[in-house]
């Protein structure tokens, strides 16, 4: 059995670039399908998040055009509501690799707000990265990335070829125009190998020891490919 590290973000809004707040946090799919993958697995699960506060589910992601109907959507809610692992989160500043076997991100709009300028967070990646575990990154959580500095001032994850949620998908959405920065250029611009997909396609991207999903239906194939190095 495996113990996994889920760190997820501890806001429940997104600020645009208008300075409003978009509520957010989350995204259910992303969460709900690898936890129960790893689970079924027999692996661990243990949530952390920065504060150690309760994270935020996007409460559209609870709804059943987006979860294939209202039976999915509804199991995915109970889930969400009762998971012991999601309402007894650890803080991020207390991790300690060396007890985990993997770590993994989960997305929603959340870690664009807080994960992508965390430095306790972007230390934890690096170290990720130079521990050989796997890590897996899905949809908007590599905006996280974009705080694993190294001590050079270059990124750590420069010349990784990764993926997450696209420019294309953003203005579908209907955010393109709304938020102040973009995850598919920002990647880019530290220095990674963005592989884009057709929008809405799953699509997961295998470098190394690093495992990124596109959007919400790459979920799935990240977590296999997670379970898959953990076995």
């Amino acid at each position: 059995m495996a113990k996994v590290l889920f760190v997820m973000t501890g806001v429940d809004y997104w600020t645009l670039a208008d300075g409003t707040k978009h509520p957010t946090g989350y995204w259910a799919e992303e969460f709900v399908v690898p936890f129960e993958a790893l689970k079924g697995a027999g692996h661990q699960v243990v949530v952390a998040t920065p504060g150690g506060v309760v994270p935020s589910v996007d409460k559209g992601s609870l709804a059943p055009e987006v979860n294939g109907g209202q039976e999915t959507a509804d199991h995915r809610a109970e889930v969400v509501s009762t998971s012991p692992e999601l309402a007894e989160p650890i803080a991020l500043a207390d991790v300690d690799l060396a007890e985990y076997d993997a770590v993994f991100y989960p997305g929603g709009h959340g870690p664009m707000e807080d994960l992508a300028v965390d430095a306790t967070s972007g230390a934890l990646l690096t170290a990720a990265l130079d521990s050989g575990k796997p890590l897996a990154v899905v949809c908007h959580a590599p905006a996280a990335l974009l705080a694993a500095t190294k001590a050079d001032g270059t990124n750590a994850f420069a010349g990784y070829a990764l993926t997450g949620f696209t420019n294309a998908e953003e203005t579908q959405a209907g955010f393109a125009d709304k938020a102040k920065w973009l995850l598919q250029d920002r990647l880019a611009q530290i220095g990674a190998d963005f592989r884009e997909a057709d929008p809405w396609t799953p699509n997961v991207v295998a470098d190394r020891t690093l495992i990124t999903g596109q959007n919400p239906a790459s979920s799935a194939g990240v977590a296999e490919e997670l379970i898959r190095k953990l076995s």
